[in-house]
């Protein structure tokens, strides 16, 4: 349809933070346009003053550059198809608006809040949905000049055909057919002189020449009356991508204000960025093979709107967890140090320690940041844990075992000089193979005794060189005591 340059844009409200669907849509426009050489563009939609949150568009700005979405065109860069902040544009609606009012297509409304509530009211009862009565549709032109000469607040509507049907075709969810009987003469300009969100975005797609628009598939609905006001202008309809909703489970969908994480609160847990991006992606489009792990470039070269799911997408927290531990896997030691930092400070204040020992340690183990801390809390002091945790049975080992061993372990560990993994590997292995018992049999209990828990980063080895002689030693002497003083020998 088009031969001309891909255009699309992301045109978000500066109403808060970016939830997962918003980035979603940016990064598909992102792809769309990048895939076909085309331009990729930000569109501020502050009309809606009311909702209006400081700081939010700066936070837009700094999301898309963090996640690498940079647009060739914005309100902070310019461009040749600017302003590309709405409240900025309304001499340009204004000027539509009255276009559609001489050709016909759209009408002064002088209803007042209460009759329109009155309206509102009646389809309630009714159980219809809310659709304005069409009063205002033909007022004479004397009365309509002399509503504007008295000065009386008006909004413009636009009018919709009453009989008959309209279709369009959209990329994921093909043809769809609706009557015009269902639709309302939606308000274009408002009383204060502000567009609506419904007329501005058309206005804007058109003078911006956007090519292609992906927005969710609640807009399905809408559609049909931005198709008529294309037509009532005699422009031509972009391609239209409508996508499914992300949803927290089946029949219930992500929302800010149910607490639904947005791109803000998955970096604070400490997923990576490009892992978020990366699971956003896979949010009901998929690359037609079996690849899940794709850079911001592989993307777009794999992007294809064809793909896309009508399916709405589950928000799998436990995939991006999975997804995130693998970007994590590929960073270098340096660079998971430099990121894990922060969060080993949170648990560890034991100096010194050997940081870059335990990053070695926690790297394979960790999804996201925010697990470190749990996870090495105990090289500060033994977390107070239960005794049946030195029962194991694959290990061998039992509470009663576990003191003897323990008993034997602490002459060995006294004896080493040189307070290496390898010396402690040397001594604890050739008392294993005097005691002829399996390695878990002491390795266990140690372990329990060093950590308080059943699952660390690194074994025993690895902990008592973490930990040093003296406090390895202690917390052994410790187990001991315990284990005694809870009578497991005579129990």
């Amino acid at each position: 349809m088009h031969s001309k340059k891909v255009r699309t844009r992301f045109a978000p409200s500066p109403t808060g933070f970016m939830h997962v669907g918003n980035l979603r849509t940016a990064l598909y426009s992102y792809l769309l346009a990048k895939k076909a050489g085309g331009v990729f563009i930000l569109r501020i939609e502050d009309t809606d003053q009311t909702r209006y949150v400081e700081g939010a568009v700066e936070m837009i700005y700094k999301i898309l550059k963090e996640t690498g979405l940079r647009y060739d065109e914005g309100p902070d860069i310019g461009g040749d198809y600017g302003p590309y902040v709405q409240s900025q544009r309304q001499e340009i609606y204004r000027e539509y608006a009255q276009k559609l009012v001489k050709t016909g297509n759209a009408y002064y409304c002088f209803c007042d809040k209460e009759r329109l509530d009155k309206i509102r009211e009646q389809c309630r009862i009714a159980k219809i949905d809310p659709k304005y009565d069409g009063h205002c549709r033909n007022l004479p032109p004397e009365e309509i000049q002399k509503h504007l000469e008295a000065k009386k607040p008006f909004v413009i509507r636009q009018k919709m055909p009453t009989m008959g049907t309209t279709t369009f075709d959209d990329k994921v969810f093909g043809t769809i057919k609706v009557d015009f009987s269902q639709l309302d003469d939606q308000v274009l300009m408002k009383a204060d002189g502000l567009p609506t969100y419904n007329f501005a975005n058309v206005i804007d797609d058109h003078l911006m020449e956007i090519t292609h628009i992906i927005r969710g598939s609640e807009f399905l609905i809408s559609t049909p009356k931005y198709n008529q006001l294309y037509k009532a202008f005699g422009w031509e309809i972009p391609t239209l991508v409508h996508v499914p909703p992300v949803m927290k489970a089946a029949g219930q969908k992500m929302s800010k204000r149910l607490g639904d994480a947005s791109y803000d609160d998955f970096i604070k847990k400490g997923y990576l960025k490009d892992a978020i991006v990366n699971y956003i992606a896979l949010l009901g489009w998929s690359p037609g093979d079996n690849r899940e792990i794709f850079t911001l470039p592989e993307l777009v070269n794999a992007f294809d709107i064809n793909n896309i799911n009508k399916a709405p997408a589950i928000f799998d927290e436990v995939k991006l967890s999975w997804l995130s531990g693998e970007y994590i896997r590929k960073l270098s030691l340096e660079e998971f140090l430099q990121m894990a930092l922060p969060y080993i400070n949170q648990a560890v204040s034991r100096t010194p320690v050997d940081v870059r020992k335990i990053s070695q340690l926690l790297q394979p183990r960790v999804e996201k940041f925010i697990d470190i801390p749990a996870q090495i809390d105990f090289i500060d002091s033994v977390p107070d844990y239960r005794l049946d945790f030195y029962g194991h049975q694959k290990m061998k080992s039992t509470p009663e075992s576990a003191l003897q061993f323990l008993k034997s372990a602490l002459p060995a560990l006294y004896t080493i000089d040189t307070w290496t993994e390898e010396h402690i590997h040397t001594a604890i292995f050739e008392l294993i193979d005097q005691l002829k018992i399996k390695t878990g049999q002491l390795l266990w209990p140690l372990r329990i005794a060093l950590s308080g828990k059943q699952s660390t980063p690194g074994g025993f080895i690895e902990i008592a060189y973490l930990l040093g002689k003296e406090e390895t030693i202690k917390r052994v002497e410790d187990a001991i005591r315990r284990l005694e003083t809870e009578k497991v020998s005579g129990s």
